[in-house]
C-alpha cells in the first residue's frame, strides 16, 4: 500500500534529523547518494518563506523521480501559511526546535520538539509557529510541484495579492480554503 511505504520512508528520513542524506535511483546523476550540509539548499537555490524564514530544499523531486521532496524550515517569526489543501500529496512535519500550533481539519494540535504530524491530502490544514524561533523538517509525497511553488512565490519578491496567491496555489496542486492561524 502506498501510504505504508510513505510512512516507512518518512520514519527513516525523520531519524536522520538535520543530517539528511538520500540515495537516488540508479539512473540518476547522484546514484551514490549525496549530502546537503546545514545551511545549504539542494542545487544551491534558497527559497525563504515570506522573505525571511529559510525554507531550504534538502531532497529534490528530481532525486526521487517525483516521489518525494524534503524541506528544512527555520522560523524567524511567528507566522504560517493560510488554511489550504493539497489535492494530490500528503505531508509530514517533524518539529526539530520550537513550538507550533497545527490545524488539521477542525482539530488543533500543539507540537513541540520531537513531535511529528501527518497531514493527508485533501484535508484542510495550516500551522503557526508559537515561539520566537523554530525549525521543521517536512516531507511531501509525492513531490508534485512544491519546489516550483516556492520558487514562484520567492520570485515575486513581495507578498502576493489574494488573486496571485490563488493562481499560484492552484497551478501547483493546492487550494486556499481559509485564513492563516493567528496568535491572540
Amino acid at each position: 500500500m502506498e501510504r505504508r511505504k510513505f510512512i516507512v520512508t518518512t520514519a527513516a528520513i525523520t531519524a536522520f534529523g538535520s543530517d539528511l542524506m538520500a540515495f537516488s535511483k540508479e539512473n540518476k546523476e547522484d546514484k551514490d547518494g549525496f549530502l546537503v550540509k546545514s545551511g545549504e539548499a539542494r542545487h544551491g537555490k534558497h527559497t525563504p518563506y515570506k522573505g525571511v524564514n529559510p525554507n531550504d530544499l534538502k531532497i529534490s523531486s528530481k532525486d526521487t523521480d517525483g516521489q518525494m521532496s524534503v524541506f528544512e524550515y527555520i522560523g524567524m517569526e511567528k507566522t504560517g501559511p493560510p488554511l489550504h489543501v493539497h489535492l494530490e500529496q500528503d505531508e509530514v512535519f517533524y518539529v526539530v526546535e520550537g513550538n507550533y500550533l497545527f490545524q488539521l481539519g477542525d482539530k488543533k494540535h500543539e507540537l513541540t520538539a520531537g513531535d511529528t504530524i501527518f497531514l493527508p491530502r485533501n484535508v484542510p490544514h495550516t500551522w503557526i509557529q508559537t515561539t520566537e524561533r523554530g525549525k521543521l523538517i517536512y516531507i511531501l509525497q509525492p513531490a508534485i510541484k512544491m519546489e516550483e511553488f516556492f520558487y514562484a512565490m520567492d520570485e515575486l519578491g513581495r507578498p502576493p495579492s489574494v488573486e496571485e496567491a490563488e493562481k499560484i496555489f492552484m497551478a501547483h496542486g493546492m487550494k486556499n480554503v481559509g485564513p492563516p492561524l493567528t496568535l491572540k
